[in-house]
C-alpha cells in the first residue's frame, strides 16, 4: 500500500520529479498533490508523503511534483528539453507556477478534485494557481508555513536576499568545487547529508543554481498579501504558520487573522520548524490528516 514510485518527465520542457504513493485508479476521484518549498525536492517529502499515505488507507493516492530543474534527472535525460525560450523563464517564479498549472492539465483528470499542499513558497504557488485557473477543482488547500508576503522584510529574507539577488553568482563557486572533490570524499558527504534524500554531490551544482535563481526572485516578487484570492477561498483554505518561524514572523500570523476573522488560521504549539520535512514530517502529515477527515468523509465513491 505505501509502495512509492518515482517518475522523471518534461513539464513545459524542463526536468520534472514525481513522487507518488498511489494511482489515480482510486474510486474516490480525490488527488493529495504536494506543491514543496524552495529547493523543491520531492525526496525531502516522502516520510510525509508516506505517512498521509497511510492515514488515508490507502484510499487517496499521495504526489509530489518538483519544481522544475530542482531535480537529478537519470543520465539519458537532460535538464532541458530541446531549447526553453527566455521569455518563458521557466525557472522563475512565474515560470513555475505556470509549470504545476501545466503538470495538473496532463496529468491530472478533470473530474478529480484536488488537496493541494503547499510548504512555504508552495503556499505562494497554490494561491496563484487558484487566481489564475478558478475552475480547479480544490477540495482543499493546506498552507504550511506560508510564505505568502513581505519575504524580503522578514529575518530570514533579509539576511539571503543580498545573497540571492546580489552575489548568486558568488554563491555558485563553493557549489561548483564541491562538484570537482575526488570521488571517495563526495560519497563520505552524500552519507553524512544527502543519501537519504536520492541526491548526489554531482546534483548540486545545477540544482541550486536553479533553486538560488528562484529564490532571489522570491525575494523580489512576494511583496503584497492576495487578499483577493484569499478572500474569493477562504473556506477552502487552512494556514499553519510556524511559531518561532524566521520566514514568517507570527506577526504576519495575526495580520492574516485579522483581516479575516472568518478564515483557519492555526499557529504551531508543537515547536516545528519551517523545514518540517527535515524531522517532523510524520507529525505534521499526521495532523494534517486530521484536519482534513471531515472533507474527505463526504467523499464517498456513491457521490461521484
Amino acid at each position: 500500500m505505501d509502495q512509492s514510485q518515482t517518475d522523471f518527465i518534461y513539464c513545459c520542457g524542463a526536468a520534472t520529479e514525481l513522487l507518488r504513493f498511489g494511482s489515480l485508479d482510486s474510486a474516490y476521484k480525490v488527488l493529495f498533490l504536494i506543491i514543496p518549498g524552495n529547493p523543491g525536492v520531492v525526496g525531502f517529502y516522502r516520510t510525509f508523503m508516506q505517512t498521509l499515505h497511510s492515514a488515508c488507507g490507502g484510499r487517496y493516492p499521495v504526489w509530489a511534483v518538483s519544481h522544475a530543474g530542482h531535480c537529478a534527472p537519470p543520465a539519458s535525460m537532460d535538464m532541458i528539453e530541446g531549447t526553453l525560450s527566455a521569455e518563458h523563464d521557466m525557472f522563475g517564479l512565474n515560470g513555475q507556477i505556470e509549470h504545476k498549472l501545466a503538470f495538473i492539465r496532463k496529468h491530472v483528470p478533470r473530474e478529480t478534485s484536488l488537496v493541494l499542499l503547499g510548504h512555504s513558497i508552495g503556499c505562494y504557488i497554490i494561491l496563484e494557481m487558484m487566481k489564475r485557473n478558478p475552475e480547479l477543482s480544490v477540495l482543499k488547500a493546506v498552507m504550511l508555513f506560508p510564505t505568502i508576503e513581505r519575504m524580503a522584510q522578514t529575518p530570514q529574507g533579509k539576511v539571503m536576499t543580498p545573497v540571492l539577488c546580489h552575489m548568486r553568482y558568488v554563491a555558485y563557486l563553493p557549489l561548483f568545487l564541491l562538484s570537482l572533490l575526488p570521488d571517495t570524499l563526495k560519497v563520505s558527504l552524500i552519507k553524512l547529508v544527502l543519501a537519504n534524500y536520492g541526491l548526489s554531490c554531482c546534483d548540486l551544482f545545477p540544482l541550486s543554481a536553479n533553486a538560488m535563481y528562484m529564490g532571489g526572485q522570491e525575494m523580489r516578487k512576494v511583496l503584497k498579501r492576495d487578499n483577493t484570492t484569499i478572500k474569493k477561498n477562504l473556506d477552502k483554505l487552512i494556514f499553519y504558520y510556524g511559531a518561532t518561524d524566521h520566514w514568517c514572523p507570527v506577526q504576519y500570523y495575526h495580520d492574516i487573522k485579522q483581516e479575516f476573522p472568518h478564515g483557519d488560521f492555526r499557529l504551531c504549539e508543537n515547536g516545528f520548524r519551517h523545514a518540517f520535512v527535515l524531522d517532523a514530517g510524520r507529525e505534521v502529515a499526521e495532523m494534517v490528516f486530521e484536519w482534513l477527515r471531515g472533507d474527505l468523509r463526504t467523499r464517498v465513491p456513491s457521490e461521484q
